[in-house]
């Protein structure tokens, strides 16, 4: 029998070739994508996150574990579409204008992916109206704003006010590393997360 938790270790571990064994395996084995899924690669996912929200690991190991997971998703994916297994909610990513980082929004795409979201990442140095015409296309239900410079964060709240203009029903997160709790309250997010685990915590609260 195909053993779940070790694909889970497997992915905390980073080992992606192991990750890519076990998740075919367990495919072989007649055990459900959505299982495969949930107990194998978003219990490790989620078990790195823990770990790095509290220290223990740090930013390399938990992209080394996010690629070993998209390894495996590579191999999950069609069949978790073939068996109409529909993601938690889609999600749309971006760095605002005027700011070209990007570790922290791709570590928050990374691990929205881990806890079961459907992402889509529009990349860096995104302009306002790029951001309604991206959400309006994907019919995105919770976009995240990174800014990892405070002489961008302004962008944040034009990009907020072009979202609510075009009266667009999303749920709006924001972040980076000079972005408070109090600053997304002043420019009407829905939520804040200090890092890339919080943003999963965050995104899920929205679906309560």
């Amino acid at each position: 029998m195909a053993d779940l938790q070790a694909l889970a270790n497997a992915v905390i571990k980073g080992n992606q070739a192991e990750s890519v064994r076990l998740t075919k395996e367990a495919l072989g084995e007649g055990i459900g994508p959505k299982q495969v899924l949930e107990d194998g690669l978003i219990a490790g996912m989620g078990v790195v996150g823990v770990r790095f929200k509290a220290n223990e690991v740090y930013i390399p190991e938990v992209l080394i574990s996010a690629r070993a997971m998209k390894m495996a998703m590579e191999v999950l994916e069609p069949k978790l579409a073939a068996a109409g297994v529909a993601p938690l909610a889609k999600a749309l990513v971006g760095t605002v204008q005027g700011d070209l980082h990007d570790i922290g929004k791709n570590l928050v795409v990374m691990m929205l992916k881990g806890a079961g979201f459907h992402v889509e990442d529009i990349g860096v140095d995104v302009k306002p109206d790029v951001f309604v015409e991206k959400i309006k296309a994907s019919n995105a239900q919770i976009v995240g704003l990174s800014a990892l410079l405070t002489t961008t964060m302004p962008a944040m709240d034009k990009t907020i006010a072009a979202i609510r203009q075009a009266g667009l029903d999303c749920k709006i997160m924001i972040g980076g590393a000079p972005v408070t709790q109090i600053y997304a309250s002043k420019i009407g997010a829905d939520g804040y997360a200090a890092d890339a685990a919080s943003a999963v915590d965050v995104a899920k609260s929205f679906l309560n």
